[in-house]
């Protein structure tokens, strides 16, 4: 049975991913403004896979029998100065998701909630791929510097990104 705690906290879990929709596009809107439309297009993605990790909390909430519950949230940073402050600041947000996230399996090994721990080990395997791909392009995009060249390659690769799968 899950408890009003962990209840409470899978929703601001929730809530969270939902806002890390809105920083990605954030960033996204940044790049636009740039003329840097694959990278644009990459954050529009990220967007759309954090917007997926919110749903499927959603709906693991509701087949619990419980209520998620839907809250407003604070404006994302939408002050960046360059491209590698977009990933430097993507970066670090996901590994507070991982903070996060490690912060709820807790709750939910604590609370022998076996159903809740066994769910979030997907969002904990999850937080790996993250991390280690905004890592890559953070060293990626301090490799190449102002190279214009090498960014537009860049810019040309990222914008491949293909659509991101709905919430189960």
């Amino acid at each position: 049975m899950v408890s009003d705690q962990l209840l409470a906290k899978l929703n601001d879990q929730m809530n969270f991913e939902f806002y890390s929709a809105q920083a990605y596009l954030a960033l996204a809107a940044y790049c636009s403004s740039e003329s840097w439309e694959g990278f644009s297009h990459w954050f529009i993605r990220q967007a759309e896979e954090e917007k997926a990790h919110g749903m499927k909390i959603f709906h693991f909430i509701n087949n619990l029998g419980k209520r998620a519950i839907v809250t407003g949230m604070e404006s994302p940073n939408n002050e960046v100065n360059s491209l590698l402050d977009a990933f430097e600041s993507a970066y670090a947000h996901e590994q507070e998701v991982t903070r996060r996230i490690y912060e709820l399996s807790d709750v939910a090994l604590n609370e022998r909630e076996h159903a809740t721990y066994q769910f979030l080990k997907w969002f904990v395997d999850e937080q790996v791929e993250e991390e280690s791909t905004f890592d890559s392009l953070v060293q990626r995009l301090r490799r190449v510097g102002n190279d214009s060249n090498a960014l537009f390659i860049l810019d040309a690769d990222l914008g491949k990104r293909g659509a991101v799968p709905a919430a189960e």
